[in-house]
């Protein structure tokens, strides 16, 4: 297969802080993502009109609609209901760490990279295991 033919994977970054936005969507870009962006769940849904991503990053704490908002519009759509997910919240936000709709969650006060890095494994692990089944 030529580089012509493999399709380069998407990543959504959703959140507030551009600080955060920032180190993610460098971090995916590394890894070979082409990154989409936006500020709040709102802006993500607008962004999902004209792209579908591979993978999600949300942050839960944002303004005019919330990462727990965002996942449960993702969930309530075949579309996008099976979009891996994965929640970056900060330790002291009162994160429900029983969130069970996201496939990994990361902490924004912990070494975030090295987070991203053990996320994006288990989620392709649980790719491969989900096409060698034939799902």
């Amino acid at each position: 297969m030529s580089a012509k033919n493999v399709k380069a994977r998407v990543a959504l970054v959703v959140d507030d802080s551009m600080l955060i936005r920032h180190c993610v969507c460098r971090f995916l870009e590394e890894h070979g993502f082409v990154v989409e962006s936006a500020t709040n769940g709102q802006e993500a849904l607008e962004t999902l009109q004209r792209v579908v991503p591979d993978l999600i990053v949300t942050d839960m704490q944002m303004p005019k609609m919330s990462g727990g908002d965002l996942i449960t519009a993702l969930k309530s759509h075949s579309g996008t209901a099976k979009i891996p997910i994965v929640i970056v919240a900060g330790r002291q936000s009162g994160f429900d760490e029983n969130e069970r709709r996201a496939d990994f969650a990361i902490f924004k006060d912990i070494d975030i990279e090295v987070q991203l890095a053990k996320a994006l494994a288990t989620i392709s692990k649980g790719r491969a295991k989900g096409q060698a089944a034939g799902k």
